[in-house]
């Protein structure tokens, strides 16, 4: 009889947890996942799908007043914040089913509850302990408020899903993608929103057109930026909170949200105790093969803070099940990794920015900014910005980045191309589609100067 229960145990039933799990069971493991909260970890519950929902609702106000430009009259429409909530809350829910009902299907033996760590072998889940050949720890990240006075009376993106009631005055605290985000949704559902944040420019990180471009087009839409602007405490009165900004500016506000960071779910796992290593920011640290210094411990995920994006979780879940217990595949890429942000309007880059390209080498630059078709009728004021990398001496793209609608659509199809290793003399070649934007990627023929 084989000392091990299972012959893998995850703890964490989210993404990667539950990709990994499914695809061990399948390879003939036997299988347990212990989760304490809604199945499918952040990206179903608090992230990626309730987030692009609330997107969509909040695009629909402009949607209205473009149609009149199309020949569309309609009456006042009026938006109920609580329907919204209650309508995401059911597909969440349907969502939840579908992940229960996959586990299941694969032979994954379920645990609710909180599982922590006694020895590299032994988990402990409601009381019981059960042996694994094998633990992978798939925990996730959680937001991370900074410490000032008064933070307490903020929010962060976690509660923002559950708010009773739309907040009329909105203070963002964060410029990455996620304060930009809600930042946009807020606004387009009717909010007032101020966005403070401490760098000179948004979406630090990214290829710096793509920041700038965005804090154009977020400006027109009404949402106002302070920039290089930290927030110093928070108070309550008897109107609701008021902010004070470290340039003394006073902001009334209903609700402030705190987007500034993530931090990896390692505490409270046992994962000290056992010997488990982590680095400077609380992250599991793994080797090529996703094991921590413990061998049998394995972790993945936004709990190892390599790169935060579901894809990347499911690619690694992939990596660790067929590691163990198949034929072995190979070991996920962080190149060219795509990613959208779901901000009004869209962001979408894949590969490196022009910065990143430079620092390289060589490279030749192209640049377009125009107003998509269905404005010249909508009349509104937004700018679609697209932008190529190209190393100059192999003529190979290393980037190609987009502000503008459907952007992670459009992003999406070129990110195979860069994963191909495609040359601008290439985009050159492909035909475009008349009429559309994305076509702008393969027309572009005049590099911008340095």
């Amino acid at each position: 009889m084989s000392e091990y229960e299972y012959d893998l145990f995850t703890i964490g039933a989210g993404s990667g947890g539950v990709r990994a799990s499914r695809f061990a069971a399948q390879l003939g493991a036997r299988v347990a996942v212990a989760e304490d909260r809604d199945l499918g970890g952040t990206c179903v519950n608090l992230g990626c799908i309730p987030k692009k929902l609330l997107s969509y609702a909040a695009h629909y106000e402009e949607d209205f007043g473009d149609a009149a430009g199309f020949g569309w009259s309609m009456i006042q429409p009026t938006f109920s914040w609580q329907t919204l909530i209650a309508n995401k809350n059911r597909e969440i829910a349907r969502l939840n089913g579908v992940y229960e009902k996959l586990l299941g299907d694969a032979g994954v033996t379920l645990l609710r509850g909180r599982a922590t760590l006694v020895d590299a072998h032994t988990v402990e889940v409601a009381g019981q302990r059960i042996r694994a050949r094998h633990i992978l720890v798939a925990t996730g990240g959680r937001p991370a408020k900074p410490e000032l006075p008064g933070m307490a009376h903020a929010i962060t993106s976690d509660e923002a899903f559950h708010l009773a009631r739309l907040p009329v005055r909105v203070v963002v605290y964060g410029g990455g993608y996620i304060a930009l985000e809600f930042a946009s949704i807020l606004n387009g559902l009717g909010a007032q929103v101020n966005l403070v944040y401490r760098g000179s420019r948004i979406l630090r990180g990214f290829d710096a057109d793509l920041g700038a471009t965005l804090a154009t087009e977020m400006t027109k839409k009404g949402v106002t930026l302070r920039l290089s602007t930290q927030i110093s405490r928070i108070d309550r009165d008897d109107d609701g909170l008021v902010v004070t900004l470290d340039d003394g500016t006073l902001l009334d506000a209903d609700c402030v949200l705190a987007a500034t960071g993530r931090t990896p779910n390692t505490a409270g796992l046992g994962l000290e105790a056992v010997g488990v290593e982590f680095d400077a920011r609380g992250a599991v640290q793994v080797d090529e093969n996703f094991r921590s210094n413990i061998p049998s411990i394995l972790a993945i995920g936004d709990v190892i803070d390599r790169v935060q994006l579901t894809p990347v979780a499911l690619a690694e879940g992939m990596f660790v099940a067929e590691h163990l217990f198949g034929g072995g595949r190979p070991a996920p890429s962080y190149e060219n990794v795509a990613t959208a942000v779901f901000s009004h309007p869209n962001v979408a880059t894949v590969g490196l920015s022009e910065e990143e390209a430079r620092a390289r080498g060589a490279v030749r630059i192209f640049r377009s900014r125009f107003k998509a078709l269905r404005h010249t009728l909508s009349g509104r004021d937004e700018q679609t910005m697209m932008k190529i990398v190209v190393d100059a001496a192999s003529d190979r793209v290393l980037g190609v980045h987009m502000v503008g609608e459907e952007a992670g659509e459009i992003i999406q199809g070129f990110a195979v191309a860069l994963q191909c290793g495609a040359t601008k003399a290439q985009f050159d070649a492909t035909i475009g589609i008349h009429p559309t934007s994305a076509e702008e990627f393969v027309t572009m023929r005049t590099a911008v100067e340095p």
